[in-house]
C-alpha cells in the first residue's frame, strides 16, 4: 500500500533451515522480501510454512490473478471472503476509524499516481488528484454477510499489503503455537512477532534502526533495542522511499484524506501491539498522522504503543524521540 517499499506479491525462492541450541531458523524469500523465523525444536516446517505462504497469497494478493482480493478488485461476482481476507478487512476497517481515515486500504492508485506504486511516475497535477480521489474511500467499500465485496464505485480497488505481511507473522506464529512451539520469532520483511524466549532464556531482542537518508537501504544504525516477550512489532519510515523532482522531496507515504504525499514530523514509526496486522497498519496510519495526532491516538488506544523518531532539532541536528510512557520498560538498558 502507501507505505511499502515491497509490494505484496508471491515468489518464494528458497527455504534453509538452520539449527542451533535447541532452536531453528528458517530463512527464505516470500512476498518479494525476505522472512527468517526462528523457533524452538529440531523439526524442519519449511514445507509446512510455505503452504501458509501459498495460502495467504491466494487469498490477499493483488497481484495474483487468482487471489480472493484481485477478483474482487476486478469486480469477480462470484469471489468471496475467506477467515483471511474477513479478518484483514475487519482490522482494516476498525484502525481507519480510529485514525479517522489516515490508514485506508483503498489509496493504492494515490499511490501509483504519484510513482511509489507499480506504475511508472509522472508530473502529477491537482487535476489528476481530483479525478482519482473521485474512487478512493475506506467507507465505500463494505463486505456483505455472504462475504461479497460491496464498491460504491466499480474502480476502487483494495490493496493490503501494509497489513499482509503483519498478518502473515500472526498467521505463522499461531500456526507454530499448534505445533506445541511457545518460543519463537517471526520476520517478514522487517514485521515481527515474537513469543516466549530465545535460546539464551531471554527476551527477544529487536533493534530500532536510526533513520538515515538512505534510499538503498544500505544503512542499518541502531537507535535503540527493544526486549519483548508475546508482543508483535512493525515499523513504517519515510525516509528511505523517496524521490526529488523540481527541488522538493516527496514521501512515499500518501495521506489518503488529501490524496498528496504526508507532510509529517516523524521519520520512523514503531508499533508495539499483541498482533502484528494491528501494528502494521497503526505504524502506517502513524506516519500519514504526525506526532501529535498519533499521540492522541495512543492515548484512547492503551493497547498499543509506539516508539517515534522525529526529524532533528534545528539547533543540535539530532533526531528526537518521543514514545508510548509504558513502551519505557522494555527499552534495553545495555549499551549499543
Amino acid at each position: 500500500m502507501y507505505r511499502k517499499t515491497i509490494v505484496f506479491v508471491f515468489a518464494y525462492i528458497f527455504s534453509l533451515a538452520l539449527y542451533s541450541e535447541g532452536f531453528t531458523t528458517i530463512n527464505g524469500e516470500v512476498f518479494h522480501t525476505t522472512y527468517h523465523i526462528t523457533y524452538e525444536g529440531e523439526r524442519d516446517y519449511s514445507d509446512s510454512i510455505t503452504v501458509l505462504f501459498r495460502q495467504i497469497d491466494l487469498s490477499l494478493s493483488m497481484f495474483n490473478d487468482s487471489s480472493i482480493i484481485a477478483r474482487m478488485n476486478r469486480n469477480d461476482k462470484q469471489a468471496r471472503a475467506n477467515e483471511h481476507v474477513k479478518t484483514v478487512l475487519t482490522t482494516a476497517r476498525k484502525v481507519s476509524d480510529n485514525t479517522h481515515g489516515a490508514f485506508d486500504i483503498t489509496v493504492g492508485p494515490l499511490v501509483n499516481l504519484w510513482g511509489f506504486g507499480y506504475k511508472n511516475r509522472r508530473e502529477v497535477t491537482s487535476s489528476d488528484v481530483d479525478s482519482v480521489r473521485q474512487f478512493v474511500g475506506y467507507k465505500d467499500i463494505h463486505l456483505s454477510a455472504g462475504g461479497r465485496l460491496r464498491k460504491r464505485d466499480p474502480r476502487t480497488i483494495i490493496d493490503v499489503s501494509s497489513i499482509a505481511k503483519g498478518y502473515t507473522c500472526d498467521v505463522i506464529g499461531r500456526w507454530l503455537n499448534t505445533k506445541g512451539i511457545n518460543n519463537y520469532l517471526i520476520e517478514i520483511g522487517g514485521e515481527i512477532v515474537v513469543n516466549g524466549i530465545n535460546a539464551k532464556k531471554r527476551p527477544w531482542g529487536i533493534a530500532i534502526n536510526t533513520p538515515e537518508e538512505d534510499s538503498l537501504a544500505i544503512n542499518h544504525t541502531c537507535q535503540d533495542i527493544l526486549k519483548l516477550t508475546d508482543e508483535a512489532v512493525a515499523t513504517s519510515g519515510n525516509y528511505r522511499n523517496y524521490y526529488y523532482e523540481n527541488g522538493r522531496r516527496y514521501s512515499h507515504t500518501i495521506d489518503p484524506r488529501t490524496g498528496y504525499p504526508a507532510n509529517s514530523d516523524i521519520l520512523s514509526a514503531t508499533v508495539i501491539a499483541r498482533d502484528c496486522m494491528t501494528a502494521d497498519a497503526y505504524a502506517t496510519a502513524f506516519m500519514v498522522l504526525g506526532l501529535q495526532q498519533s499521540l492522541a491516538v495512543l492515548r484512547r488506544t492503551p493497547d498499543v504503543m509506539a516508539y517515534f523518531i522525529l526529524a532533528p532539532d534545528e539547533s543540535t541536528h539530532k533526531y528526537r524521540i518521543e514514545y508510548s510512557p509504558s513502551l519505557l520498560k522494555l527499552l534495553s538498558t545495555e549499551k549499543h
